[in-house]
């Protein structure tokens, strides 16, 4: 039919704003369900996975539910994922905090590390620098975005080459924490094919964060 709106799954693992992420995602037009159950994050059109917290703690709750079967079964099938936060960060091959090294999903290379910055944690509304040719940020390139956390991506390993297809060539868009000449970079957000993730919140965002989500919404 073609009035059905797109159903997404916010990933129930324990961790996450998960009552704003749901009510985020309905407002962006789709049928949300909030589940930690296998088969139904399989069977959804798109799965947001939420984090908030340690990366050792959001990894150890994920995989309790087998939650990074399901995030690497919908990407080899090529269904949509959007991780935000630290559901962001544990798409990356390992995290360190408080010297403790814990491995993620690896879905992509990378670390997430403490921010090397004057201040730390990054709270607040920042700018981000989008790449041409992006689609979640279709008309918010100028917006301006709320981030919550300490740790980040400091560093993009993946590498592509021609032979990689062009929907498959990821954009990142970065962001940068401290005051001039002592501000760190960090990703602030990823797409690349059907895995897409921010490091900062769209649900507490506003109309920014808002449009963003309806944009990957009707992508889906």
């Amino acid at each position: 039919m073609a009035d059905r709106k797109p159903s997404v799954v916010v990933l129930d693992y324990g961790s996450g704003n998960l009552r704003s992420a749901v009510r985020a995602v309905e407002r962006a037009g789709a049928d949300v369900t909030l589940t930690g159950d296998l088969d139904t994050a399989m069977e959804a059109d798109g799965l947001l996975v939420p984090g908030v917290g340690a990366f050792d703690a959001c990894m150890r709750g994920l995989r309790e539910i087998r939650g990074e079967r399901i995030i690497a079964r919908r990407l080899s099938g090529g269904r949509p994922v959007l991780g935000i936060c630290v559901g962001m960060q544990i798409l990356f091959s390992r995290g360190i905090e408080h010297g403790v090294e814990t491995d993620g999903c690896g879905e992509w290379p990378g670390v997430v590390e403490r921010l090397q910055a004057p201040i730390v944690p990054h709270m607040g509304w920042n700018t981000v620098q989008v790449p041409e040719g992006t689609r979640l940020f279709a008309g918010l390139e100028d917006e301006r975005f709320y981030f919550v956390h300490s740790y980040g991506v400091r560093e993009w390993s993946l590498v592509t080459n021609d032979r990689t297809p062009e929907a498959y060539q990821p954009l990142v868009t970065w962001a940068e924490h401290g005051p001039e000449g002592q501000a760190d970079r960090f990703v602030a957000a990823v797409e690349n094919g059907p895995l897409t993730a921010t490091q900062f919140h769209p649900e507490k965002s506003g109309d920014a964060g808002a449009q963003l989500l309806r944009n990957w919404v009707t992508s889906l």
